[in-house]
């Protein structure tokens, strides 16, 4: 499944059975497109041509000018870090041009001269670079004693890629209570969809960084649910929103996986799940009947 995340595609977090991003759903920032911008603007661009119900971009570049300068910024939305990289197309020196950004803000990446025609294209990848993730033992993630599996870690129908290798499907109907799986602090959420399962884009769900830097990925959410919003810290247990059947989905259920970037490469890490039964045994093959 896709989280929209950037003009890239983020984002694929999710291209599980049920979310592209995500069971996917999720950030939108995917590895084969960009978003490119150049100076002098093109009026007829494709490239910042948006849709009315397309996921918006959570993080932008822009050009200001400054006299005989021209600044290039990029903008994060994201309650949360970023890493981004800057290509351009005709080779200019400094470039490509990598930073880590903090959460939520504008920040200065370059000046050059204004008379210098310009093509860049801006990648993003959520969460801080190098991140160590901790041995922590996840709770389930939904308030529901019976515990199915649509689709386990390294599903073939769509658990495949970096993103979503070790994601999780928890079938559920929909309505059921997705609830913290480990406390941090909501980085971005999307409840835009309905839950008539739709594009790899159009899931929604809730991302929440933890403090090891690691990102837990709720998606395939019921709109009109979310009980959290960027920025706000959430404990463990704590009442996220409510599951749906958004996005790229085979039927209802939660997509949740847990994510680290991977220097400019977003990837899922296989995680311990404890319910009020135990610790669950997670198989590693193809979807379960």
């Amino acid at each position: 499944m896709n989280i929209p995340f950037g003009h890239e595609r983020d984002n694929q977090a999710m291209r599980s059975a049920g979310l592209p991003l995500l069971l996917l759903a999720a950030l939108s920032i995917g590895p084969a497109q960009g978003q490119w911008l150049r100076w002098p603007r093109q009026s007829a661009s494709p490239i910042n041509a948006a849709t009315p119900d397309a996921p918006a971009a959570a993080v932008r570049l822009r050009f200001a000018r400054q006299g005989a300068m021209r600044e290039v910024w990029a903008d994060n939305d994201l309650s949360g870090p970023v890493e981004v990289r800057i290509d351009s197309a005709r080779g200019h020196p400094g470039f490509p041009l990598q930073r880590a950004l903090p959460g939520r803000g504008e920040y200065l990446l370059a000046r050059l001269p204004a008379d210098i025609p310009l093509s860049l294209r801006l990648a993003a990848v959520p969460g801080p670079s190098g991140a160590q993730p901790e041995g922590v033992v996840y709770r389930y993630p939904l308030l529901r004693p019976r515990i199915r599996i649509g689709q386990a870690p390294e599903g073939e129908f769509s658990h495949a890629d970096d993103e979503n290798r070790y994601a999780i499907d928890f079938a559920a109907p929909i309505g059921t209570p997705v609830i913290a799986a480990r406390a941090g602090t909501v980085m971005q959420v999307e409840d835009r969809f309905g839950d008539q399962p739709g594009l790899l884009d159009e899931a929604n769900f809730v991302r929440v960084l933890h403090p090891d830097g690691s990102m837990a990925v709720y998606a395939h959410l019921q709109r009109g649910s979310l009980q959290v919003m960027p920025g706000q810290r959430v404990e463990a247990d704590q009442l996220l929103a409510h599951s749906g059947n958004s996005g790229y989905s085979s039927g209802p259920h939660l997509h949740f996986a847990v994510q680290v970037n991977r220097g400019m490469r977003l990837v899922s890490i296989p995680v311990r799940i404890e319910s009020a039964s135990g610790e669950l045994r997670l198989p590693r093959s193809r979807a379960q009947p």
